[in-house]
């Protein structure tokens, strides 16, 4: 039997390939969150303990959750986008090496940046903001008009992109979870942007907006767009979002 490059994968990220992580080296943790250029404009959100969000039964947000790709001409608030950013990467409590977030995390690693394209809402100018989790704050990241655009290009003319509210961009930085796990970590950063993107399904059907994943892209092309190297930190997830 021929083996593709999948099945490749799943064997050689079984324990018995392992090699030896550098947690176990003793190499210092990586940071718990990127850098980021200080003199880039910051947004400070709405603290999480104050937002106002709708209760809505955890059946029926289970029950009711759908992909939605057409979206309602209608913004979306400030406090409502705070939401939605703390229920998806929102930091608990932080005690290096580790954060406690609001998503579960393979040995608490937290291995993603959020970056958010926001199309539609109330007090921001279009544009490409990154999710500082720490500081529950927003930064410009890329402001240039033609950035929607490129992202809808990237992902294969998928419109929603630049169509609804705001489209999360997960971006993943390997070696949080290298660090610890070696070669597994790969396939543990799969299974918890799994996690995070289900928070945002379920925390969207209390605001009324409907979101809509996206697995389809091309890696190079929106790697490129949002200034990413993609080996080092490449895109590994996306979410359109918008009012339904």
């Amino acid at each position: 039997m021929v083996k593709h490059i999948g099945h490749i994968f799943m064997e050689m990220t079984k324990y018995k390939h392992l090699s030896e992580s550098d947690q176990r080296k003793r190499v210092s943790h990586p940071p718990l969150e990127l850098d980021y250029d200080k003199s880039k404009k910051s947004i400070d959100l709405p603290k999480p303990d104050k937002i106002e969000i709708p209760e809505i039964d955890l059946r029926k947000a289970i029950e009711e959750r759908k992909s939605v790709r057409k979206y309602a001409d209608k913004p979306l608030t400030l406090e409502e986008l705070a939401w939605l950013l703390w229920a998806t990467q929102g930091v608990k409590k932080t005690h290096p090496p580790y954060t406690l977030r609001t998503v579960p995390s393979a040995g608490a690693r937290h291995a993603f940046e959020t970056l958010i394209l926001i199309n539609n809402v109330e007090g921001l100018k279009p544009g490409l903001y990154r999710y500082l989790a720490l500081e529950h704050k927003l930064l410009e990241y890329i402001m240039d008009k033609g950035i929607g655009e490129k992202l809808v290009e990237a992902s294969y003319g998928q419109k929603m992109v630049k169509d609804g509210n705001v489209t999360f961009i997960w971006v993943a930085v390997p070696y949080r979870l290298e660090w610890r796990y070696s070669e597994r970590s790969y396939r543990y950063l799969h299974l918890d942007v799994g996690h995070v993107c289900q928070n945002l399904y379920l925390a969207a059907e209390s605001i009324d907006s409907g979101v809509c994943a996206i697995a389809a892209f091309y890696d190079d092309k929106i790697n490129e767009a949002v200034d990413l190297d993609g080996e080092s930190l490449f895109v590994i997830y996306l979410a359109s979002l918008g009012k339904k």
